[in-house]
């Protein structure tokens, strides 16, 4: 999968049609304690809190460009990528259905039933939920909207355009993988404008298929125990995004549900921006790794902000 930067440039107009690009920073506060000129890339900032609005944002287009727009759309989410789905879909008016494992984020839950979606709960993870949804869009004639494909990849690339064209020499980025379009979205982006700079996959080292996967060159499932991180609970990796990851990526950090914590907290403290555990995740990996990167310019990528409120206030006591 290929994807040029025409193609990312067509996808951002697309986007720029529902949302305008979001910041990227440098916080002082954050390169004190890191030791590293540290920007952050806030995709928490984004109409739905996090960067997966951009991918969907393209998906529909194409299918209403294409002429082959659905009668009814079903996906399978924790929260973020089900959130992009209902928000494109409303454009268009295309009812969405919406399918969650059981103990989903409830305010994730309750910002999806606000764009419109028929909200489902199945099984106990990602994975059990995206079977389900996978059955029953046979059932019900629907239009599976995938979790990963080459057209969500080409929108979520948009948000590492923005970064790598208005900071420049960055040494190496980190960016938190779920099924993988984020960080396939930075591949495209760092090799369509022909950069040096290094990606770095972040995983949580309670879910750890896609950092299991890269050692053994070939996906390998595990299970998954992350309360925090769930936008990285990832059992199944994608072999598409992974042979993607094989390619460009530098290497993968494991960080455990204590670092992430740790990370909310400093992300708050230091730029009082929230992060959920996913969004958070990049920067626990920066600063696991200060030490390799100790004078350098290093971005992380904020993912998403929907941490629900109790779990962030038990964050922020500790």
């Amino acid at each position: 999968m290929q994807v040029k930067l025409t193609q990312i440039r067509e996808a951002a107009a697309v986007v720029y049609s529902a949302m305008p690009p979001t910041p990227q920073y440098q916080w002082p506060l954050l390169s004190e304690r890191l030791g590293a000129e540290i920007w952050v890339k806030h995709e928490n900032h984004s109409p739905v809190g996090a960067f997966k609005i951009r991918g969907g944002l393209v998906y529909f287009d194409h299918l209403q460009k294409s002429g082959a727009l659905p009668l009814g759309v079903i996906g399978a989410t924790r929260g973020n990528h089900g959130q992009s789905i209902g928000f494109a879909a409303r454009r268009y008016a295309i009812p969405a259905t919406i399918v969650v494992p059981h103990g989903n984020s409830k305010e994730k839950n309750v910002a999806m039933q606000a764009l419109g979606v028929r909200l489902i709960e199945h099984g106990d993870d990602f994975q059990a939920a995206r079977e389900f949804a996978t059955s029953l869009a046979a059932e019900e004639s629907l239009h599976l909207v995938p979790s990963f494909h080459r057209l969500l990849v080409a929108g979520v690339a948009t948000y590492s355009l923005e970064l790598l064209e208005a900071v420049n020499d960055i040494d190496v980025v980190y960016v938190p993988i779920g099924l993988g379009s984020g960080i396939c979205g930075m591949l495209a982006a760092r090799d369509a404008l022909g950069l040096n700079t290094k990606v770095v996959g972040v995983v949580s080292s309670h879910a750890t298929a896609y950092a299991q996967s890269f050692r053994a060159g070939k996906p390998v499932e595990s299970p998954v125990s992350t309360v925090i991180a769930d936008g990285m609970a990832c059992r199944v990796p994608e072999p598409a995004a992974l042979e993607i990851i094989l390619q460009g990526v530098d290497h993968i950090v494991e960080v455990s549900d204590a670092a992430v914590e740790d990370a909310i907290s400093m992300m708050f403290e230091c730029t009082h921006n929230v992060c959920e555990g996913a969004g958070a995740a990049a920067l626990a990996a920066a600063t696991q790794e200060a030490g390799l990167n100790a004078g350098k310019k290093v971005a992380v990528v904020a993912s998403g902000g929907n941490i629900d409120q109790d779990i962030l206030a038990d964050v922020l006591k500790r």
